[in-house]
C-alpha cells in the first residue's frame, strides 16, 4: 500500500502517524494512506513566502509562462499513467479521466500563452492614467502588483489534476508561489502530479508546495499578503470563510461551493430540432460525467409545461443507455461515487428530494456494478426526478445531490418565470438555456444573469462546436454568486486579480508614466 508524502521546504516527507485511507471505489479496497503529522506548517509558508516569492516575481509575465507551458508538456507527457492512477482512485472511466487531465494541461497552457501575451513586465498597469490636477503635471495611474505572500489552495475531490492546475497557473504567472492541499480521497494523482513537476526541475525553489491530509493549523498562520483558495461544498465554505484569523488579517479568499445548476429549455425549441437534440444530449451528459459529482452539473432542468411528458421519456431513453459499474468492464459508461460518505449522501439526498418529487428513473439507491462483485462498490445509477409544481418545492432548490441525479420542473414558458425558478437556488456556477429566440434568450438573461456566474446559451447555431455547460474554460469566468460562493477564478487576465493588489500612483506625469511604461 502507497503513503503519499507532502512536499514542503522543498524535501518530501513521509508522515508516520494519524494516516486517512484511499479506497478504490469500485472495490473498497485500501489502496494508499496519507497524514500530514509531523508537517511544520509555519515553515512550509515561510519557504514559499521568502524563497517562492521572490524568485517568481524577479521573473516577468512570458518568463512565468514558459514555466507554465512546461508543466503543461511534462504533465501531458504522463497522460497514460496518471489517467490509470485516475481510475483506481476515482472510479472514473477513461473518458472522464482525460477529461479531468486535458483540462489541468490545458489550462496551464492557455494561462502560458497569456504570459506571452503580457510580455516582459513584471506586474501590470490597470486602465488609463488620469491627470488629477489643473494639468497633466500631477497625474494617477493604477498598477496591479503581485502579492509578496503565498496562495494556499484546498482542492475538492473531483477533479485532483484540474482543480490544482487551473488555480496555481494563475497564482504562478501572477508571481505568487502555491501551496496545494488535494482532498484526501483523491489525492493519489494530485501528488503524482506534483512528483512529475518537481523531478522535471521546472519551478523555481518554494514556488509548489503539497500538504497531503490535514492543514493543521495552516490557514490560521496566513498573513495580509497570503491569498486562499477554496473548491468544496458550502457548509465548509462558510466555515473557512469565517475563521478569525483571515477575517482579523483580511486576508485574500476565494470560495467556489456547490452549486444547483440550471439548464432551461425555450417555448421555441421544437422535439426533433437540432437545438432540441443538444438540449437533450448535454442534460444528460451533464447529468453522468464525473458520475455527476462536477460543481457545473445540472440539477434542475426547466421544461415549458406542456412538454414535461415528452421530455421526461426522452431524457430516459438516453439515461436508460447509461452501463453503471467497474470503467475497467469495457461496457461502463460511469463509474462510481468516489467515496462512501459520497454514497451515503447521494442516497440520503435523494430521499428529501423525494419529499417534494417523485423518482421517474432509477431506484436512488445503491446498485451493484456491472464488473463489480455484487454488494461492493459506491455505485448510484442515474436517477431522474419530476416535480410537478416548481413553486411550491423547497427542497429541489436548497439541495443540492452530489451525484448523478437532476429534477425536472415545469414552467410557463415565459423567460421572467424561468430567471426568477433558477434564482430560486440563490446563485449557480452556470446555467444553460436552449433557445433560437433572441429575444426570449436575451430577457432570460437580463433576468437571471445577476444570479449566475456563466450562462451558456445553447442554440442551433452553436449546436457544431458546444462544448457543454460544463466545461470550465480558461477564457471565461468560473465563480458564481450567493450560494456559489461569490468567488471568481479563470477569465483570462482576470484569474489573476486574487493574487495582485492595485496600488494608485500619484506623481508627476514624467515619473508615474516611467513606472506604467
Amino acid at each position: 500500500m502507497k503513503t503519499l508524502r507532502s512536499y514542503v521546504g522543498g524535501q518530501w516527507r513521509e508522515a508516520r502517524a494519524g494516516f486517512a485511507p484511499l479506497h478504490d471505489p469500485c472495490t473498497e479496497e485500501v489502496i494508499a494512506q496519507a497524514s500530514s503529522d509531523g508537517v511544520d506548517f509555519g515553515a512550509a509558508l515561510e519557504h514559499a513566502r521568502e524563497v517562492g516569492g521572490p524568485a517568481l516575481r524577479a521573473l516577468t509575465f512570458a518568463e512565468r509562462g514558459e514555466l507554465l507551458l512546461a508543466a503543461s508538456k511534462a504533465l501531458h507527457a504522463c497522460r497514460d499513467e496518471l489517467i490509470e492512477l485516475s481510475l483506481r482512485n476515482s472510479g472514473t472511466t477513461r473518458k472522464d479521466a482525460k477529461f479531468d487531465l486535458d483540462g489541468a494541461t490545458g489550462t496551464l497552457s492557455f494561462y502560458a500563452y497569456l504570459g506571452k501575451e503580457l510580455g516582459d513586465r513584471r506586474y501590470l498597469v490597470d486602465g488609463e492614467g488620469v491627470a488629477l490636477g489643473r494639468s497633466a503635471r500631477f497625474y494617477g495611474q493604477h498598477l496591479l502588483l503581485p502579492l509578496t505572500g503565498a496562495a494556499v489552495h484546498i482542492n475538492a475531490f473531483n477533479f485532483p489534476a484540474w482543480g490544482f492546475a487551473e488555480k496555481a497557473a494563475c497564482a504562478w504567472l501572477a508571481g505568487v508561489p502555491v501551496i496545494t492541499k488535494p482532498a484526501t480521497s483523491t489525492a493519489l494523482v494530485t501528488e503524482r502530479c506534483i512528483e512529475i513537476l518537481v523531478e522535471a526541475k521546472l519551478l523555481p525553489a518554494g514556488a509548489l508546495a503539497l500538504i497531503v491530509g490535514s492543514t493543521g493549523d495552516l490557514l490560521s498562520r496566513l498573513g495580509p499578503q497570503d491569498a486562499f483558495g477554496f473548491t468544496g461544498s458550502a457548509d465548509t465554505a462558510l466555515r473557512l470563510r469565517g475563521l478569525p484569523n483571515l477575517l482579523a488579517k483580511s486576508v485574500r479568499v476565494n470560495i467556489e461551493a456547490d452549486s444547483l445548476n440550471a439548464a432551461v429549455l425555450g417555448p421555441d425549441v421544437s422535439p426533433g430540432s437540432e437545438t432540441c437534440n443538444l438540449f437533450l444530449r448535454e442534460v444528460e451528459r451533464e447529468m453522468t460525467q464525473k458520475t455527476g459529482q462536477k460543481c457545473t452539473a445540472v440539477r434542475r432542468v426547466f421544461i415549458p409545461k406542456e412538454r414535461m411528458d415528452e421530455v421526461q421519456a426522452a431524457l430516459i431513453e438516453r439515461l436508460s443507455a447509461v452501463v453503471t459499474g467497474n470503467p475497467a468492464d469495457s461496457s461502463v459508461t460511469m463509474g462510481p461515487l468516489a467515496t462512501a460518505q459520497q454514497l451515503a449522501d447521494g442516497v440520503a439526498g435523494i430521499a428529501r428530494l423525494a419529499g417534494d418529487a417523485r423518482i421517474v428513473h432509477g431506484s436512488g439507491l445503491r446498485a451493484d456494478g456491472v464488473g463489480a462483485t455484487p454488494g461492493r462498490g459506491y455505485f448510484l445509477a442515474p436517477t431522474l426526478l419530476r416535480a410537478d409544481d416548481a413553486e411550491s418545492t423547497q427542497n429541489v432548490h436548497s439541495h443540492e445531490v452530489f451525484g448523478p441525479v437532476a429534477t425536472l420542473l415545469p414552467y410557463d414558458g415565459s423567460a421572467a418565470v424561468a430567471a426568477r425558478l433558477c434564482a430560486r437556488a440563490e446563485g449557480t456556477l452556470v446555467t444553460s438555456v436552449y433557445s433560437d429566440d433572441d429575444s426570449w434568450a436575451a430577457s432570460f438573461v437580463v433576468d437571471g444573469g445577476p444570479w449566475a456566474g456563466r450562462i451558456y446559451l445553447g442554440s442551433e447555431k452553436m449546436a457544431e462546436q458546444a462544448l457543454g455547460s460544463g466545461v470550465a474554460l480558461p477564457q471565461s469566468l468560473h465563480g458564481g454568486p450567493g450560494r456559489a460562493g461569490g468567488g471568481e477564478e479563470l477569465g483570462g487576465k482576470h484569474g489573476l486579480s486574487l493574487y495582485l493588489r492595485r496600488v494608485a500612483l500619484q506623481g508627476s506625469r514624467a515619473m508615474v508614466g516611467k513606472l506604467a511604461d
